[in-house]
């Protein structure tokens, strides 16, 4: 085991992997058969349909969620916890695996990092795992993009040819109205120059039908919802086809089954729907599926991937994206409401620096060293944003989960700040363990281990926030109030007149609410931190994802394309051409 302190995390991936069993030794010790592995080199898929055909009547194990609270602009370590989770089980001799989101290329080129956690609690191998694993996103972006490719194709032969010679071609008059088109293109970069795009400019009627248009993060695509919430391939093939992507002149949507491209999609997509495997740095098993943002998506890993993993591991870890107001809200309302699922724990990660910058610390800036307040004691201000972690807490209590707290220790955590926030934890009735995974381990992570182990043999009464039955709006304003803690929601006119549409349509009252909203904040307002006071949430629009079933609101003017930095990590990033070995991922 390589110090964190001293070496960069893919040096201590890259050592880790020397050691790295074949997986012929995973494939035993999941009990899993000769065929039901996919091979794909270092990383094989797992055939999910063959694996709960067999296991269908095998009990499931424990179910763990790990939220966290509000992040800093550098993440709190949520996926670094999951995996050190894993390990410190792995270290009490449990049955233990997991399932986490595949990493955009976005995020991994830019200022966040890859999301293969850190330190010594890290997913292996950390460069296929970083850089496009097994080719889900791709796949996803190919399907998503050919949607585009057919409907602005179709716009431009419903111009060019009349009823008569469409009907030859067998095609009917689809009369779309070029500015109702919902869908774009996506790429899986930070791309914030393709946010807004105008397309068909040719110099004749053979270069596409010009229009407005525009590119989303592959992340963020409807298709990569659909994967994180189908539960088999009938489902994703069904989902696929209900994928709105404009409306026609009567006001009647368009969907890809209308363009017969989405058996086309589900072809492109076919092998996406199999988990992949990956490992821990101490060689626990954990599956990678899905990965979809949660400020703009649904922000969880699979269905299909708690499915599995619930069915092979006596304790089963999942991550949600973000912080307890979007990721964990989420997978408590949708997530675990289409899956049936009911978890046992949740845990939730806290900093002590995510809790000073909470407690009124300096802004935390990507690329730029950590003011001193976050290096050096300050009981003042980390009590003061405990008052954040608390809000978190209480809101994982709402939904009959049990919550436990993760202090994730920092080295430059003194034992006066730690003490603090068990005590204040203590006061709460909320269960609170000191986590060291990231520089020591399974070994630094025993006592979280140990916690959640006792939490996962208490009863859960799960709870939803609101019924299926409760209209568009007033769910909305319950999870405001009652998750976010504003006093109420403000309507643009675009979203009235969207929501009283959906509403009042029979088609969309079993629609998941999906909220779009930045991460940074409790509030839509992302330099607002700790827990905001006298707000009222903005909602400036609503999308609607067919085949997810998914209605959007969107909060504060986030944006679907996240931009590139002026200090990206692709600057550091680069292959020795002597041995092909990556360097610079973090």
């Amino acid at each position: 085991m390589l110090d964190p302190t001293v070496y960069k995390d893919w040096q201590i991936a890259e050592e880790a992997e020397k050691t790295l069993p074949s997986v012929d030794f995973f494939r035993e010790k999941m009990g899993l058969l000769p065929d039901e592995i996919i091979p794909y080199g270092k990383t094989p898929k797992l055939d999910f349909l063959k694996i709960m055909k067999r296991l269908k009547d095998k009990p499931n194990g424990k179910f763990i969620e790990v939220t966290a609270i509000t992040p800093t602009p550098l993440g709190e370590g949520k996926s670094t916890t999951s995996l050190g989770l894993i390990e410190g089980l792995g270290k009490l001799g449990k049955n233990v695996g997991g399932c986490l989101r595949q990493p955009s290329g976005g995020p991994t080129m830019n200022v966040k990092g890859t999301a293969a956690g850190g330190g010594n609690a890290l997913l292996m191998p950390m460069t296929e795992f970083s850089l496009g694993l097994t080719g889900d996103i791709n796949d996803i972006m190919n399907a998503h993009n050919l949607a585009m490719v057919a409907l602005n194709a179709r716009m431009q032969h419903e111009r060019n040819y009349t009823d008569e010679q469409l009907a030859k071609r067998g095609l009917r008059r689809l009369d779309i109205d070029p500015e109702r088109v919902e869908f774009g293109w996506v790429i899986d970069f930070c791309a914030q120059c393709l946010r807004k795009i105008r397309i068909g400019m040719g110099a004749g009627d053979k270069d596409g039908f010009e229009m407005d248009s525009k590119f989303g993060i592959a992340v963020g695509s409807e298709l990569m919802a659909i994967l994180a919430v189908a539960t088999d391939l009938k489902d994703l093939r069904e989902r696929i086809g209900k994928i709105i992507l404009a409306y026609d002149k009567k006001g009647n949507p368009i969907t890809t089954k209308d363009l017969e491209v989405d058996g086309a999609m589900c072809a492109w997509m076919r092998n996406t729907i199999n988990p992949t495997l990956c490992y821990t740095v101490e060689h626990q098993p954990c599956l990678v599926h899905a990965g979809p943002f949660a400020n703009i998506a649904i922000g969880q890993s699979s269905i299909i991937g708690d499915r599995l993993g619930l069915k092979m591991f006596d304790y089963h870890v999942t991550e949600s994206g973000f912080a307890a107001d979007i990721g964990f809200e989420k997978f408590w309302n949708v997530k675990a409401r289409l899956s049936g699922l009911t978890p046992n724990v949740s845990v939730v990660v806290a900093t002590i620096r995510a809790l000073k910058m909470h407690g009124g610390g300096p802004a935390v800036v990507p690329g730029k060293p950590l003011p001193t307040e976050y290096k050096e004691e300050n009981l003042e201000l980390l009590e003061k944003g405990c008052a954040n972690l608390f809000h978190h807490v209480n809101n994982v209590k709402k939904s009959g989960i049990k919550p436990v707290v993760c202090i994730n220790k920092f080295f430059t955590d003194t034992d006066a700040e730690i003490a603090l926030v068990r005590r204040l934890c203590a006061e709460q009735g909320v269960r609170c363990a000191l986590s060291e995974h990231w520089q020591y381990g399974g070994e630094g992570a025993i006592e979280l281990a140990q916690a959640v182990v006792e939490a996962c043999e208490e009863p859960v009464d799960l709870k939803f926030l609101y019924p299926l039955e409760m209209p568009l709006r007033q769910r909305v304003e319950r999870i405001a109030t009652e998750i976010y803690g504003a006093d109420g929601v403000d309507w643009a006119p675009l979203a009235v007149e969207k929501a009283e549409r959906f509403e009042s349509d029979p088609y969309y009252a079993d629609f998941s609410t999906m909220m779009v909203k930045t991460h940074l904040s409790l509030s839509h307002e992302p330099t607002w931190k700790g827990v905001p006071k006298g707000w009222r949430l903005p909602i400036r629009d609503i999308l609607v994802y067919g085949g997810a079933k998914f209605l959007c609101p969107m909060a504060g003017s986030i944006s679907m394309m996240p931009g590139t930095s002026s200090d990206p990590a692709y600057r550091r990033i680069d292959v020795d051409v002597e041995t092909g070995k990556v360097s610079g991922l973090f």
